[in-house]
């Protein structure tokens, strides 16, 4: 009784998002995958540096077990995604929503931390081993309707507060500087529970003018690696500041993926937030339209969860609202460069999902994330 209780009552607060916004007959799945290209854990034995040196590490599913893709990894993906068709001959289409860029930490080390520099992230690539064809493979999966890329943001990283920790002279980013890392659970019981991925987090207004920069600087790096704009953006943590839709409608962001809750900085105490409602089709002041996301799937972060069985049941009450289905994956629950193991039994389990997918649902429609803001504003 308890449980069919818990059941219930996690339904009705799973059902609630669903009720407002746009609704369409068609069987829609959105997958999006956030993270990709950003730096995270640097190496294994960086890893175990870290590890030997007291730091958590291996408390933190992201540090535990993401890193940079790697050639493997993005082959395995596109394997997977090129085995599963719906019945119009259709392969799922991923989503994956790309950090640009990464600090560039020898230069940042050489400016004793007076200065802020960064690359590319397929210049990062280039510095590591089983890297050298991520590039071609991702124009792989672009050309054959397997992958479509959307911007992430410049870097995964508040460089306003990582460049002060570092000129504070603050051990733990030391530390991770000379692993090539920048966030790596460096404290059990800290209230910055974030630790500086959160690249559009803000303490004081006045960071708004170099947000701005950053946020163009990114996306204008964007469509000169992938040669289009991208009309979509994630913001980072899901936390921004309203201010940087008008930031990214000048460059030509229509569309806002993220979860039925955006973080808003308070600006009364750090790391405190309030919380603002959207709704699948809803379109903010700004003009920008909001993609909610509504199933999930992140075996690497809880693993104790059956994820095919809780995506499924997201999915099927997506459609029974009449909503698109838009499926949640982090990278790092495709990444097998600290673990192999962790990519192995996740990507099975996600060529699972994929096929009791088109088998329950054959007519489903594959769609990206613009793809479906152009289907909702049109």
């Amino acid at each position: 009784m308890t449980f069919t209780m818990h059941k219930i009552k996690k339904t009705i607060f799973n059902s609630i998002p669903l009720i407002p916004g746009f609704k369409t007959s068609k069987k829609i799945l959105v997958i999006e995958s956030d993270d990709w290209g950003t730096i995270r854990t640097s190496s294994k034995q960086n890893y175990l540096n870290l590890l030997e040196k007291g730091y958590p590490i291996d408390q933190n599913p992201y540090c535990k077990f993401d890193s940079l893709e790697n050639d493997q990894d993005i082959q395995i993906l596109l394997e997977t995604l090129s085995s599963v068709k719906n019945s119009y001959n259709q392969n799922p289409i991923f989503t994956f929503n790309n950090v640009v860029a990464n600090p560039n930490f020898e230069k940042i080390k050489a400016s004793q931390f007076n200065e802020y520099y960064f690359e590319p992230f397929y210049e990062t690539h280039s510095k590591y081993d089983g890297h050298s064809n991520v590039m071609n493979l991702y124009h792989e999966g672009i050309k054959n309707k397997l992958l479509y890329p959307q911007y992430h943001g410049r870097e995964h990283l508040n460089v306003n507060r990582w460049l002060k920790s570092l000129q504070k002279q603050e051990q733990h980013v030391l530390d991770g500087l000379e692993n090539d890392m920048f966030s790596f659970a460096w404290l059990k019981n800290n209230s910055y529970r974030n630790e500086y991925m959160d690249s559009f987090d803000i303490d004081e207004l006045n960071e708004l003018p170099n947000q701005e920069k950053i946020f163009t600087e990114g996306y204008n790096l964007f469509e000169k690696i992938w040669n289009f704009k991208s009309t979509s953006f994630i913001a980072n943590c899901y936390i921004w500041h309203p201010q940087l839709e008008k930031f990214a409608t000048k460059v030509g962001v229509k569309y806002f993926q993220g979860l039925p809750f955006q973080f808003i900085p308070s600006l009364k105490k750090h790391y405190n937030y309030t919380k603002k409602f959207h709704y699948m089709g809803q379109v903010s002041k700004n003009n920008i339209t909001y993609l909610v996301r509504n199933s999930f799937f992140e075996p690497s972060v809880y693993p104790n969860v059956d994820w095919i069985d809780s995506a499924l049941n997201r999915i099927n009450l997506a459609f029974k609202f009449n909503k698109p289905a838009i499926l949640s994956s982090h990278r790092l629950n495709f990444i097998g460069g600290i673990n192999e193991n962790n990519r192995t039994k996740n990507i099975q389990k996600f060529e699972e999902l994929l096929k009791t997918i088109v088998k329950k649902w054959p007519d489903i429609e594959f769609m990206a994330s613009n793809t479906l803001g152009d289907y909702i504003t049109k």
